[in-house]
């Protein structure tokens, strides 16, 4: 699978794409708080922090510094000036070379983010050296082996098809990492008020699997969901499934 250049395009249509709602804002910081221990202040990674979406949230959340780590220039530069805190910086780096001092983080929060990471076991060695003892990781995203049935699936199967291959499974990332599994939960997250605002958002094609379609495939997905959408009665919320994995550090 090709990497994704996200300076290429997807810095441009990611914060309207992939912006978070009230609701859904409000449920993360609520599931980062009951997963994260009871430490406040936190120093906390957002690792792969993208255009910032969850990085001031994080400083509100836990108190203490948040450093957002972007490999993308163009997408460091959308937070920079979209989602400034005062106690959030934002660096140039990646997971598999952090920019950060041994061991000062207690919460790694990493958001979609590892199916992008090409050298896994160095992310893996940078995390444990980074994170304090008794740290944990908030690792968000999907595994191939248990993918839930999402909603734009039925419009674009192909994409299912592309996260299995693009998606780790569960039992690979835990071994990994090598840290103590404390906790896997599946999150229920509203992303659009109605299956037309849904199809609103996805035409902007903010999600990297659309990176992995074909224009035709594309075309075909978009056609049967305007169908769907001309078809709706009555607006239903869409929301999309994504997995909590929380990883921990011994003391």
């Amino acid at each position: 699978m090709k990497r994704i250049d996200y300076d290429e395009r997807q810095y441009a249509v990611y914060p309207a794409g992939r912006a978070l709602s009230d609701d859904a804002a409000q449920l993360w910081a609520s599931v980062f708080a009951q997963w994260a221990g009871a430490l406040r202040p936190q120093a906390v990674l957002d690792l792969g922090s993208g255009t910032g979406r969850f990085t001031p949230m994080l400083a509100e959340i836990f108190g203490g510094p948040v450093c957002g780590v972007e490999p993308s220039q163009r997408m460091r530069q959308v937070a920079v000036e979209t989602a400034a805190h005062p106690n959030v910086r934002y660096l140039e780096g990646g997971a598999e070379a952090i920019p950060l001092p041994d061991r000062s983080c207690d919460l790694v929060l990493m958001f979609l983010v590892l199916h992008h990471v090409v050298d896994r076991q160095a992310a893996a060695a940078e995390l444990r050296r980074v994170l304090r003892p008794g740290g944990r990781i908030l690792l968000c995203g999907m595994f191939s082996d248990q993918l839930p049935d999402l909603l734009w699936h039925r419009y674009f199967p192909a994409a299912k098809r592309v996260e299995q291959q693009v998606f780790p499974t569960l039992a690979e990332v835990t071994e990994l990492f090598g840290m103590r599994v404390l906790g896997v939960e599946r999150v229920t997250v509203p992303v659009a008020p109605s299956l037309a605002a849904y199809a609103d958002r996805l035409r902007l094609r903010a999600i990297s699997i659309f990176e992995h379609l074909t224009e035709e495939e594309i075309e075909q997905g978009f056609a049967a969901l305007d169908r769907a959408v001309e078809a709706e009665v009555t607006a239903r919320p869409a929301t999309m499934d994504t997995d909590l994995l929380v990883l921990g550090v011994g003391d």
